[in-house]
């Protein structure tokens, strides 16, 4: 096998849709050494396609080894295999490529076109192809379809992008410093103070991400409600009621309610205006991948991270283009039409493709966001090979209607304002309107405008009162995050990056920081935001991240260097080590106390609903390792309720009843589907409905 082209993928789905795309009878030959798949195509040469399985090189400590001590600021990189347990593969698979590698005389990086998919093709060329970085061409490409590959092939970039690569290798150096070292020093501090060992990790912007939380808690914790009063006339108008809304809402007291009440009681109103404007919809932007995990979210309950690996699979599968993509454009290179035209063929999709082809023009409407590595995120229009189904077929769904929508016409609703005049206090009732649906019917189901009819008003015309209606009211408490806002919240103050946010996230629930889909903060989170704020601000703050994160951009751009980046890094972690080991006492003893009393409340479900007295706790039997909901009052001999729950997935108190029958319920979180509430009653209705639906045992 001399002398032939060596190409370098990021996924085994890559390399076997690259070399069929490649090969020129559509067909590669598929080769397995060690259990490790590759391919050979045939395009007036021979060309080897091997696959990476994501990142086999990270981050470690170098020199003499130091267990888990803190601080450390040398490092290297390394195979996967000499730095996680469990990662023994990652040695067979070096192993094949370095031999694959051997006898080439071409290399290609055909990795996903950007942050990791350079730092994953950089590494394998540097590393286990014997350094061929400097030689290789890059292919860059958004989609998996065999037209698009061919034409990057066709078009190889010159070399690899060094200062984007530059710039995700000092990423991630950076973060690993930074996670090493402060998580060490949490756990640590925890396990020598209090005698609890429990993994407390933090980072540069799991800190700050988390800190968001803690400061909303604290706001709805401080929070005092304010009473206030809202006033509405019941208006009867061809013999039905509207109610109209007081101009002037909200009302401070109940006594000035009473008195606009009582001035307006038994009077007729008159029509004093009636105004009609139209709401001019523009079109949805395209989809960047921020944008499409929050309506996920929206639309499905989907957490960001399952968005995240779901859209994956759909772009390897050749049906999405490049989902991890921050731009709003859609160029016309991508071929509106010739997409259009392929998802006519499904019929669920048919009759909304075809009334678009029949426009004259195609031109989407875009937002202003670009990324320079790929456009937003469209269809292929390619057929899948097999059914789609659960969070493949919504999330595909909604990726199709959102670019046809993007083509649509602008939705215009008609608004009407009635304004009615009771005894010289105002009152208005809103009618609302969908006179032209424009981008509307191509993005049905998921977004819905509801119209508000009303009859016809007129200037000057008598209407009857048939009462007013008092509401006291208190005002609210900031809402809780959901996955969706906090992701919102973190794009909008620039940390992290659109490939790394929903594992933030995804790692507070895993750590215990967090809990519900409306974001709680759990005593642990709170205690170690508290601990970080007291002791090394800066790792906690929004401003200092946003910082590193321009400073990475700054790489990107050619006005900064690794070096110095790395450098600055290393002095700011050396204080703020020492400080924490100084504080070693204090930071152990808080972290413990919030540890012991995170642990009780993850197993504490509710009271008991047979002896009343006792606790309900998630229980795993020594016996036969099983879980199960039993009573504390059991070990006093006085209470012998049980109660089985689902073995399979994370099972957490949910601090809630059934609405059903009242029994303490439990929140079960299975992989790949959206948390949902079980109560612990074996008769329940809900329950037994619950448990089919989601196919526990």
């Amino acid at each position: 096998m001399e002398g032939y082209t060596f190409v370098i993928t990021e996924k085994p789905d890559a390399a076997y849709r690259i070399a069929n795309a490649l090969d020129d009878k559509g067909k590669a030959e598929r080769l397995v050494e060690k259990g490790i798949p590759y391919f050979i195509a045939y395009r007036k040469e021979k060309i080897v396609v091997v696959p990476t399985l994501g990142h086999l090189y990270t981050v470690t400590q170098s020199g003499k080894e130091q267990g888990s001590r803190y601080p450390v600021f040398n490092i290297k990189w390394a195979p996967l295999y000499q730095v996680k347990r469990k990662a023994d593969r990652s040695r067979i698979w070096l192993q094949v490529i370095s031999n694959l590698a051997r006898e080439a005389n071409r290399f290609i990086d055909a990795c996903d076109y950007d942050l990791e998919g350079s730092i994953i093709g950089y590494c394998i060329l540097k590393y286990a192809c014997g350094e061929k970085q400097s030689v290789a061409k890059r292919m860059k490409y958004s989609t998996l379809t065999k037209e698009e590959l061919q034409r990057a092939y066709d078009s190889l970039l010159p070399n690899l992008n060094f200062a984007l690569i530059e710039s995700g290798l000092t990423r991630h150096e950076v973060d690993w410093l930074y996670g090493v070292n402060l998580s060490r020093a949490l756990t640590l501090a925890t396990k020598r103070i209090g005698g609890y060992y429990a993994t407390l990790s933090t980072g540069r912007v799991q800190g700050p991400t988390l800190k968001f939380l803690v400061e909303r808690e604290r706001d709805i914790a401080g929070f005092v409600p304010t009473p206030y009063w809202t006033i509405k006339a019941q208006i009867t108008k061809e013999e039905k009621q509207f109610e109209a809304t007081y101009k002037r809402n909200p009302v401070k007291t109940k006594e000035e309610a009473e008195k606009i009440a009582e001035t307006c009681r038994g009077k007729k109103g008159i029509v004093e205006s009636v105004e009609e404007k139209k709401l001019i919809l523009p079109p949805p932007v395209p989809f960047d991948l921020g944008e499409l995990q929050s309506e996920a979210y929206s639309s499905f309950g989907y957490l960001p991270i399952l968005t995240s690996t779901t859209t994956q699979q759909l772009y390897l599968e050749a049906l999405i283009s490049y989902p991890r993509t921050g731009s709003q454009k859609l160029p016309p290179q991508i071929g509106y039409e010739d997409i259009l035209k392929k998802l006519s063929a499904w019929h669920e999709y048919n009759r909304l493709a075809r009334e678009l082809l029949a426009e004259p023009k195609l031109k989407p409407n875009e937002g202003k966001k670009s990324d320079p590595a790929h456009p937003a995120i469209y269809p292929t229009g390619k057929l899948p090979e097999k059914a789609l189904v659960g969070a493949g077929k919504n999330i595909f769904d909604l990726v199709v209607r959102r670019f046809f929508a993007v083509f649509g016409s602008p939705a215009i609703r008609q608004i009407i304002r009635v304004t009615i005049n009771i005894d010289g206090e105002s009152f208005t009732l809103t009618g609302k309107k969908t006179v032209e649906e424009g981008w509307l019917r191509f993005y049905n189901p998921y977004r819905k405008l509801e119209d508000v009819p009303l009859p016809l008003f007129q200037k000057g015309q008598e209407v009857e009162v048939e009462g007013l209606i008092l509401e006291n009211k208190v005002t609210q408490p900031p809402p809780r995050y959901s996955p969706k806002t906090l992701l919102q919240k973190m794009e909008e103050h620039n940390i992290g990056t659109k490939a790394t946010r929903a594992g933030i996230i995804q790692t507070l629930y895993d750590r215990g920081y967090i809990r519900d889909e409306k974001v709680m903060v759990s005593e642990l989170g709170v205690a170690v935001i508290d601990t970080l704020e007291k002791f090394c601000p800066s790792v906690v703050s929004v401003e200092f991240t946003r910082q590193l994160e321009e400073q990475m951009e700054a790489i990107r751009q050619g006005k900064e260097t690794k070096e110095r980046i790395i450098a600055r890094t290393i002095e700011n972690l050396k204080e703020v080590t020492t400080n924490l080991k100084v504080n070693e006492k204090a930071v152990g003893e808080q972290l413990s106390r919030a540890l012991q009393m995170a642990k009780i409340r993850q197993k504490t479900i509710g009271s008991c609903p047979i002896c009343h007295s006792g606790k309900l706790s998630i229980i795993q039997s020594k016996k036969t390792n099983k879980r199960f909901a039993g009573c504390t009052n059991y070990f006093k001999g006085t209470c012998k309720a049980a109660f089985p729950l689902p073995q399979r997935g994370i099972i957490e108190p949910s601090e809630r009843v059934c609405y059903s029958c009242k029994w303490p319920t439990v929140q079960v979180s299975l992989r790949g589907k959206k948390r949902w509430i079980l109560c612990l009653n074996p008769a329940c209705l809900n329950k037994i409905q619950k448990i089919k639906e989601a196919g526990v045992k």
